[in-house]
């Protein structure tokens, strides 16, 4: 496990919806880079009521006053729990759009001390990725809920959860298109302590964290449109093809045009299975695609570009010519 001495409670407030992040360090545990939204309520993986993402975000100490200002014990910090994870799984790309819910699966390993009740219906764990520093990331991914895990033996667990990200509530901003993204595990034992109390003892809750867990990427979606005119069009004449590339804008939750980008038109016989590219232009500073081709047969016509650092691939939906 990689550990980090930072020894304090942190806040990072990058995102529009709520973020939490800690340091609660016990000995040579660090706990770092932990980002939980706080904005709905959700159901315990246990099946129980709970606002995740709220009580994660109290036990920390975000936002105001917390549950630790008025502990009796607030001077008390959480143990090191004894919980590894490894074997995590998650994309090796992630494309997210301008707007709406895009929700990543991923599955992992917990490892974990006999002492450590996984099945205890207040003991929660998860994944997420994060940018930057283990220490001081530059943003973080969460799920909404804790991990799901099945037992395998009397200290391991496979579990399965999912990344949820909400593009247009700022939980992406362009700069992070591109740039690797690290995963990491997490897991809060709170053993019987009611992060809703007044007086909550923190030395009683444990918490582990672990980072470089495996690597992705995070692309903007790109979009792609083409209209062949004229239709039907005598075979030999002049067939105008255009469209427009546009790629998601996650500082503006809009699509926004993609300059200067190499974008093949390609061209699909009717009644058969195969497109060839016929030529391959490059984009106008604001995304626009035009050329000319000649009508031979009829087909269907579409653009298609590649993916780069930052941005997907993406595909024109096919447009038929018929040529008489």
């Amino acid at each position: 496990m990689r550990t980090v001495a930072v020894g304090s409670l942190l806040h990072v407030g990058k995102r529009m919806r709520i973020r939490a992040t800690v340091a609660a360090v016990t000995g040579a545990l660090a706990l770092s880079a932990l980002a939980v939204p706080a904005a709905q309520a959700d159901v315990h993986a246990s099946g129980g009521d709970s606002n995740y993402r709220a009580t994660v975000a109290k036990i920390l100490g975000t936002g105001g006053k917390t549950a630790f200002i008025t502990s009796p014990v607030a001077a008390a910090k959480p143990y090191p729990l004894n919980v590894t994870f490894s074997n995590f799984k998650v994309a090796k790309s992630i494309n997210v759009g301008a707007s709406g819910h895009v929700a990543i699966p991923v599955t992992y390993t917990l490892t974990h001390g006999i002492e450590v009740d996984i099945k205890a219906s207040d003991f929660d764990s998860g994944p997420y990725l994060y940018r930057g520093d283990f220490a001081k990331p530059e943003n973080v991914i969460f799920g909404e809920k804790p991990g799901t895990c099945t037992a395998t033996s009397t200290t391991t667990a496979n579990c399965k959860a999912n990344l949820d990200i909400y593009p247009g509530e700022g939980d992406l901003t362009t700069t992070d298109a591109g740039t690797r993204w690290t995963a990491g595990g997490m897991a809060i034992a709170f053993n019987g302590q009611d992060p809703e109390g007044d007086t909550i003892d923190p030395s009683k809750i444990g918490i582990a964290q672990q980072g470089d867990l495996g690597t992705t990427t995070v692309r903007r979606l790109a979009k792609l449109t083409l209209n062949a005119t004229p239709e039907p069009v005598k075979k030999g004449k002049t067939i105008t093809v255009t469209g427009k590339l546009t790629r998601a804008n996650w500082d503006g939750a809009n699509y926004t045009g993609y300059g200067n980008q190499a974008v093949k038109l390609q061209f699909r016989k009717n009644g058969t299975n195969t497109y060839t590219t016929v030529k391959t232009i490059r984009t106008a500073a604001n995304g626009d695609l035009k050329t000319t081709v000649k009508a031979t047969v009829d087909g269907f016509f579409r653009y298609v570009s590649s993916t780069t650092v930052t941005t997907s691939d993406a595909y024109a939906a096919p447009d038929f010519i018929d040529v008489k």
